[in-house]
């Protein structure tokens, strides 16, 4: 579907993205991360033909970005971190205007409207203002107009920025199914959303590709360690010298228990590996029941930190061409300010 050759943007004598390839096939969910400044939304805008590249090929169904401009350009909905609206149109009419600009067939314009109002949650507002709508409202309009003519490939900056997080799950879902007819390429800095709908993971900083697979192995892929925290209830030395017995467990921590005759710790292991069902029958050969036992597994976020821990020292996305100021927080802050909509 997507196909990203040896992409070079340069900023005078700075890389944005430098020497960048990946492919994207069709009716997957690419979830697309790195720091502020990585080149993310250069890339992206690349993609759609917004900004032109120093040097490199992007071509989608075998069309060239550069080459076919037009044809390009029908096949995509893009969705920028600030959606570009209209204030003082009313919903319907901007999605309207969109569908005019998109050339979706008049016969069917009203149809198509309706039913990306009803699948984005915005039919209650149709006939409002733009301007008089809270942050997530015309974060869900952008979101339509981005779907709007229903394009083969659809690409969404922070989708859910300013959404509620009941909203956001919702978002959540209509991304799953967008992915069922439309290939999807999301950039976000909420990890758990990112974990929950992609299919596949890219991770890049200062504007190079550093790890990409499906999201199940990249913690595999970093040569990282599973882990079982316990608790158990016996003596601290029977409990630890049956656990050095099983071959597959790597370390032993010991953490501190505040109740006698409680043990606490965590055992490591092989990635891939799962001991849980030896940690049993060894705690039952000594008569020790275990309490409590919760699997460890390295998370996103903790991936995301650990291939990109550094400071990026020069925003490139923010040079005149292109301008990217994307949210840094990892957690859902509620709507601010008041409007005449309400808040989501």
């Amino acid at each position: 579907m997507i196909e990203v050759k040896n992409l070079v943007k340069r900023y005078g004598n700075q890389a944005a993205v430098d020497n960048l390839s990946f492919t994207v096939e069709k009716g997957q969910v690419l979830g697309f991360l790195g720091p502020n400044g990585a080149g993310k939304t250069t890339t992206m805008n690349i993609i759609t033909g917004y900004i032109s590249a120093t040097q490199g090929t992007v071509t989608i169904n075998g069309h060239d970005v550069f080459e076919e401009p037009e044809e390009v350009k029908k096949m995509i909905g893009y969705l920028p971190e600030f959606p570009p609206l209209y204030p003082d149109m009313t919903v319907r009419e901007y999605l309207a205007f969109v569908a005019e600009l998109k050339k979706v067939n008049k016969n069917e314009r009203k149809q198509m409207i309706e039913d990306i109002m009803n699948s984005t949650k915005i039919t209650p507002m149709a006939d409002r203002l733009i301007k008089h709508l809270s942050k997530g409202y015309k974060q869900r309009v952008g979101l339509a107009q981005a779907i709007m003519g229903y394009p083969e490939l659809i690409i969404l900056d922070e989708p859910t920025v300013g959404l509620d997080p009941k909203q956001i799950i919702e978002i959540r879902d209509l991304i799953k199914e967008l992915s069922k007819n439309h290939t999807v390429i999301l950039s976000s800095h909420i990890m758990q959303e990112v974990s929950a709908v992609c299919d596949t993971i890219m991770i890049i900083d200062r504007g190079k590709l550093i790890l990409s697979d499906k999201p199940e192995n990249l913690s595999a892929r970093l040569g990282a360690t599973g882990g079982l925290k316990l608790v158990v209830k016996g003596n601290k030395k029977t409990v630890t010298s049956a656990l050095r017995k099983i071959s597959r467990i790597t370390k032993i921590e010991e953490q501190p228990s505040s109740k006698q005759d409680i043990v606490e710790l965590t055992v490591h292991y092989a990635e891939k590996e799962d001991i849980r069902e030896e940690v049993f029958y060894a705690m039952c050969e000594t008569k020790t029941p275990i309490l409590e036992m919760q699997s460890i597994r390295m998370s996103l976020e903790d991936i995301f930190l650990k291939v990109t821990s550094h400071t990026v020292a020069v925003d490139y996305e923010a040079q005149p061409e292109i301008t990217e100021v994307t949210s840094e927080e990892t957690t859902i802050n509620a709507e601010e300010g008041n409007s005449d909509a309400g808040d989501l």
